[in-house]
């Protein structure tokens, strides 16, 4: 019973994700149906902290106008605002929804999305292992982490670098590794190519590796399948699920996404599915993006 938990928690959310009949053409048809005529949608702060939504309408060096996606029309004066920004989000109906900070990863496993240029986030997994990533250009991101605990001759650590090889309207694809040194007398990591197709709120991710270990003169692998995916609930909640596939074995998980303006906070099970052995346990994840 205990085993059917996590299996199911991963399965309820792959439904969610998939939907009936699915998610990634509503994803298409909502995210087409986020701007009017092509126009983009533009973020609007005040100095006093106030924030509007809206098509831009008349910009000048006096005034501004918008228009919201309930049709009201704003007037602002130029000297009254902070910044103008064109929205990252997209609009479902008349429901503006903010970008996910976290887009580029799942849980743990990456998607084919990048950082841009001078976009970097800290985040930590696990409450207890801290890791970085860097836009150095807008397709090539460089970062890594250590774990949080002293003692010992060795300390490990990874590092995670990654290119986008093709970034389309409703698929991008990158090319990547997470690589583990100072572990034992050797090295590990898995290289990998994965593919996101979707919408930034709902999408399905598919990655393919190899799996490796390095310990003196000996060098194996195997071969890892990747299979997950997300859906926007509502404008601050997004369904996750992430799941592995090794030879015979699987790792699945299954959880929420919580979406703040630049923290995302991951809650949710992850378990192996080994033949010989069996646990669940939660994974407690948070992303802060800077720019």
């Amino acid at each position: 019973m205990l085993r059917l938990l996590p299996l199911a928690f991963s399965s309820l959310a792959l439904l969610l994700i998939l939907g009936l009949p699915g998610a990634v053409p509503m994803a298409f048809a909502q995210e087409a149906a986020a701007t009017a005529g092509d126009q983009p949608i533009y973020e609007v702060r005040t100095k006093d902290g106030v924030r509007y939504y809206g098509y831009l309408q008349v910009d000048t060096p006096e005034r501004v106008v918008i228009r919201t996606p309930g049709g009201a029309t704003i007037e602002l004066a130029r000297a009254d605002i902070a910044s103008m920004t064109e929205a990252a989000g997209t609009l479902v109906g008349q429901d503006y929804r903010p970008a996910d900070p976290n887009p580029t990863r799942l849980f743990f496993g990456p998607t084919g999305r990048s950082l841009k240029k001078g976009e970097s986030y800290f985040g930590v997994y696990e409450l207890f292992m801290p890791f970085v990533q860097f836009g150095v250009t807008d397709r090539l991101s460089l970062g890594g982490g250590t774990p949080l605990f002293i003692g010992g001759d060795e300390h490990p650590f990874w590092f995670t670098p990654k290119f986008q090889v093709y970034e389309g309207t409703r698929a991008s694809v990158a090319l990547g590794a997470l690589h583990f040194l100072n572990v034992g007398d050797g090295s590990f990591g898995i290289a990998y190519a994965a593919g996101t197709f979707g919408s930034r709120d709902d999408a399905l991710t598919v990655g393919l590796g190899w799996a490796y270990e390095v310990y003196g003169e000996e060098n194996t692998g195997q071969a890892v399948v990747m299979v997950g995916g997300e859906r926007r609930l509502s404008r601050r909640i997004k369904v996750i699920t992430e799941n592995y596939f090794v030879g015979g074995d699987a790792v699945i998980s299954g959880g929420f996404r919580f979406l703040g303006e630049s923290l995302s906070a991951d809650i949710g099970l992850i378990s192996p599915l080994f033949d010989d052995e069996f646990f669940a346990f939660p994974m407690v994840n948070f992303v802060w993006k800077f720019k």
